[in-house]
């Protein structure tokens, strides 16, 4: 299982993502965190922000698809987009492959 994450400016943008990409069954599951604080690097200055924090779940073989639907979808000129492989059960695996299928 794949651990697909992101940044949003707000909890109505990261529901648009999660949206889109559980309608294109890149995804089986999105998890949304508001109250996240960033501080971070911007032209030239340190800035910080209120954001919501974007989980999406997917397999490896949608990785490429869905990191290139929430850029797409995403209001950042440049959202910062990462994931990780994590170990899950038999059963957590077999639904989201049965939940990823076209």
């Amino acid at each position: 299982m794949i651990h697909l994450s992101t940044t949003c400016p707000d909890i109505d943008s990261a529901r648009d993502i999660a949206s889109a990409a559980l309608q294109a069954r890149l995804a089986a599951c999105a998890n949304i965190t508001p109250g996240v604080i960033s501080l971070f690097h911007w032209k030239g200055a340190v800035e910080e922000e209120a954001e919501v924090h974007l989980l999406l779940k997917t397999g490896a073989a949608h990785v490429a698809a869905l990191a290139q639907l929430v850029a797409e979808e995403h209001p950042y000129d440049l959202p910062v987009i990462t994931w990780e492989e994590v170990q899950t059960t038999p059963e957590a695996a077999d639904w989201l492959d049965l939940s990823t299928r076209g």
